[in-house]
């Protein structure tokens, strides 16, 4: 599922494998979901855009492929080789370097036997049709009325944006690339950042993908690393040095009375340091996932994913329990974690399965999967994410009542609408909501609930650090096509015709598109025409494409590459994707009879 803390953290382990072996390895990802959210193929295009997938994805929404597979718990990774046997089927996180040789012995016996296809397999990524965001995917927002501040995690730009509490930008903390670095803000790296709290001039961050915890010093302008080792924690080692002790996903900070609170979303518990200190520690929760109240060291939590405090105790968003949790604040580990709203205390771990969009008093009120929460005047407000609302919990009778929103959308009036909300914060008689998966900010007046956009003048995206990832396929080998000459005019045509294996017809649900690529410095095509894929027709075995002229006459190479998929159908059925590339000796003159540009696909 595309919020499982474990499936989240499998995909480095996917994106290392995948580098590896890019000839001959393909990850295909199968969603079955847990939350009725999640079963949207919009909400997963949309997962998929921010924890930058490479591979293609199904949704298995019915869970049809889960059970004929006789898979039992997320995250589940089948490994199938090249003449369709399944080889290993492993459950749960952690199994990179157990994938990695078994997976380098298979392709060693291949090889040799000479069953393995090499050829290159490209698939259009959905964010190269991703429009440029001044925020992308925010997961929280802190607000300071002291300072006149509002910070605002920038997640897939991997950076804190902070501005004034009316829009003015003031800092950007974070270069927008991936990494680990300390130093100045313009060159400070982060990796999808999320809660943040502070603490004078101290702006503490949770580098959540980096499973650290930084420190950004607003007079400095300097970030450092308070703790962690950019390393996942896999031990279950939850006391020690700073700088030695390595993390799991933290997701969202809280500062009370010189103590940093931290919602640990990897080992389902809460964590504590107190700030001059050199030791971290966990705080509350035994680490076995479930929602169990209880003294510190036996209650349960599942994927704690936000904090709230009103200087007493800690709300918590138990997000994959989908409750509230009560969380006491007591440093020498005598207090007690309660349930303020959703299900608790249920055998077999069923009340991670008690999920919906119910209003109600304490354990009859639903939620479904909460990300944010913020404290005002004894009440709560919460993020229900998958819901896309804001529900109002009051903290005396643990009655829980939508606040706004009604379904998933992003218009502002009448009746807002949001998309996944994951993170809130007040000021001066406001709530700023991180309206996640639409790139925005909002900001609600508490008392009359008028909504608005929070604008950031001037505010840009970092540079796109996967624009060069989207280029011309050069690893794919050339034919040699023979010259064409075309009329000069407005445009010609390229038309190709495939030839494809006994019993394979095109697959017409698959997107077929054309790349091209002209010599630098040519005047016959368009620079328009030469940028990313260009969406093919394809009929009758025949990909066609209308190729835009500039007029002029005269002769360039031109290198045309075509992806195309293809299926057999029946038993031992299966579907192929295919890229072909030509060198194409392209000649435009004013005299030509032609306007076509005719390929041929080598038989194979």
């Amino acid at each position: 599922t595309y919020c499982c803390i474990n499936c989240i953290h499998v995909l480095p382990d996917l994106k290392y494998l995948e580098k590896k072996y890019p000839n001959e390895l393909v990850v295909i990802g199968c969603h079955s979901a847990k939350f009725d959210n999640e079963k949207e193929t919009e909400n997963i295009r949309k997962a998929i855009l921010r924890y930058e997938i490479e591979h293609p994805v199904v949704n298995d929404s019915q869970m049809r492929i889960w059970r004929s597979l006789g898979i039992r718990s997320w995250p589940s990774l089948l490994v199938v080789d090249a003449e369709g046997n399944a080889c290993l089927l492993a459950s749960g996180e952690g199994n990179r370097e157990y994938l990695d040789e078994l997976i380098g012995k298979l392709i060693k016996y291949h090889k040799a036997k000479g069953t393995l296809d090499e050829t290159p397999i490209r698939f259009d990524l959905e964010r190269h049709n991703a429009k440029p965001k001044s925020l992308r995917f925010p997961g929280k927002v802190l607000a300071d009325e002291a300072s006149n501040r509002l910070f605002i995690s920038d997640s897939n730009h991997n950076r804190i944006v902070v501005t004034s509490l009316d829009g003015k930008l003031l800092e950007v903390i974070g270069a927008g690339s991936i990494g680990t670095k300390d130093g100045k803000f313009a060159e400070a790296q982060f990796d999808h950042p999320q809660g943040m709290a502070l603490d004078g001039d101290k702006l503490y961050i949770a580098d959540t993908e980096n499973h650290m915890l930084r420190v950004a010093d607003l007079k400095a302008k300097t970030v450092t690393t308070l703790a962690g080792t950019g390393e996942q924690a896999r031990s279950r080692i939850y006391q020690g040095k700073l700088n030695k002790l390595a993390l799991n996903s933290p997701w969202d900070l809280s500062i009370v009375d010189g103590w940093l609170f931290i919602a640990m979303a990897g080992p389902h518990q809460m964590w504590s340091h107190k700030l001059g200190s050199d030791e971290i520690q966990a705080y509350a929760g035994s680490g076995m996932e479930d929602i169990q109240n209880g003294a510190f060291p036996l209650a349960a939590f599942a994927q704690p994913s936000g904090i709230a405090t009103d200087g007493k105790f800690l709300y918590v968003c138990d997000s994959e329990g989908s409750a509230i949790r009560k969380v006491a604040i007591d440093t020498e580990g005598n207090g007690e974690v309660t349930t303020v709203v959703g299900p608790y205390d249920m055998p077999g771990g069923a009340a991670l399965f008690e999920f919906g969009d119910i209003d109600g008093v304490g354990k009859k009120a639903r939620l479904q999967h909460p990300l944010g929460v913020a404290y005002q005047d004894g009440a709560l407000y919460v993020a229900d994410t998958y819901n896309h609302k804001i529900k109002h919990v009051d903290l005396k009778t643990e009655k829980a009542t939508t606040w706004l929103g009604d379904e998933e959308g992003d218009r502002l009036t009448p009746n807002p609408r949001l998309s996944e909300p994951s993170g809130l914060t007040i000021a001066n008689g406001k709530l700023y909501v991180a309206d996640t998966n639409n790139h925005r900010i909002l900001t609600v007046d508490l008392k009359t609930k008028e909504t608005k956009e929070f604008t950031i003048a001037g505010l840009a995206p970092p540079k796109n650090r996967f624009a060069e990832t989207d280029t011309f396929p050069n690893d794919v080998p050339a034919t040699k096509a023979s010259p064409q000459t075309v009329k000069a005019g407005k445009a010609a045509t390229i038309k190709v015709k495939l030839h494809l294996p006994d019993d394979y017809k095109v697959n017409p649900l698959f997107p077929m598109s054309f790349r091209l690529e002209a010599k630098e410095g040519q005047t016959l095509i368009p620079a328009e025409q030469l940028t990313g894929k260009q969406k093919a027709t394809g009929k009758d075995k025949t990909a066609s494409l209308e190729l835009a002229l500039t007029g002029n006459t005269g002769s360039t190479p031109l290198q045309i590459a075509l992806t195309y998929g293809y299926c057999r159908e029946g038993k031992g059925g299966v579907c192929k994707v295919k890229t072909t590339r030509w060198n194409v000796p392209l000649s435009v003159t004013k005299d030509a009879d032609s306007s076509e540009i005719v390929l041929s696909v080598p038989k194979e």
